[in-house]
């Protein structure tokens, strides 16, 4: 034994044998509940909402009918998607009923009540003119993925375009502008409005639908190139994709 205290023990570094094999099977264990969890997880996600959806609708709708047409009453048990289903077939007759002239005439009517409305008529008027752009497929709103440089410039931003710029906005700007939808990740339904001229927009190929799997999952989800050659920049007075 050393008596001079103020020498260090320096220690041999000790050699480590291979991992026991109950480390490798909570390895294997691991890998296997990660992919239950990647298999059943979706599912059970996609099926919860949706039955959090029908029983939104059933429970509103089923407080309208009267007691005595109920079918639930003189049942033992409840009927899942019986509200759903009572819901599309009003919204059916409605339609079909609008389509004649007295349903566009009521229709012309309550528009006219509600564009007197202080409040109501912004909502209202433009909630409706979103629905008609949407389901009647008058413009090319969200037909398209793009890339924008946005905030500055050497940063690409994932954006849909809405459709070519018009009115006081157009004329008032010397280049060709089209609307830019710029979501917000990973809440798609919020983000902001950008007026780009074309010749700054990188126009792509990659479906609606797998821009907005790109912009919730933060970019985890990538989709594959659809061809070969690079994305093209938009020149000045490119027609925009159509139906």
């Amino acid at each position: 034994m050393d008596d001079n205290p103020g020498n260090a023990q320096v220690t041999a570094p000790v050699e480590r044998g291979p991992l026991p094999f109950h480390l490798g099977l909570l390895a294997r264990l691991r890998a296997y509940f990660l992919a239950g969890v990647l298999v059943t997880a979706p599912v059970a996600i996609t099926f919860y909402i949706v039955w959090l959806i029908v029983s939104f609708i059933d429970d509103r709708v089923s407080r309208l009918i009267p007691a005595r047409y109920n079918p639930e009453n003189y049942l033992p048990f409840g009927i899942p998607g019986l509200g759903l289903v009572i819901a599309v077939v009003v919204l059916i007759l409605i339609g079909a009923v609008t389509a004649g002239y007295i349903g566009r005439v009521i229709v012309r009517l309550s528009d006219a009540i509600l564009a007197r409305m202080p409040v109501v008529r912004s909502i209202y008027g433009a909630t409706k003119q979103i629905f008609e752009t949407v389901l009647a497929h008058k413009s090319t709103a969200f037909r398209q993925v793009c890339l924008v440089e946005y905030p500055r410039r050497g940063v690409w931003s994932l954006g849909f375009v809405t459709g070519t710029t018009v009115g006081e906005v157009q004329e008032r700007t010397s280049d060709q502008v089209v609307n830019v939808f710029l979501p917000t990740t990973p809440n798609p339904t919020s983000g902001f409005l950008l007026l780009v001229p074309t010749r700054d927009l990188v126009l792509l190929e990659m479906s609606v639908e797998d821009g907005i799997k790109m912009v919730i999952s933060g970019g985890i989800i990538t989709p594959p190139d659809r061809h070969s050659e690079p994305s093209r920049m938009a020149e000045p007075g490119l027609k925009l994709a159509k139906e």
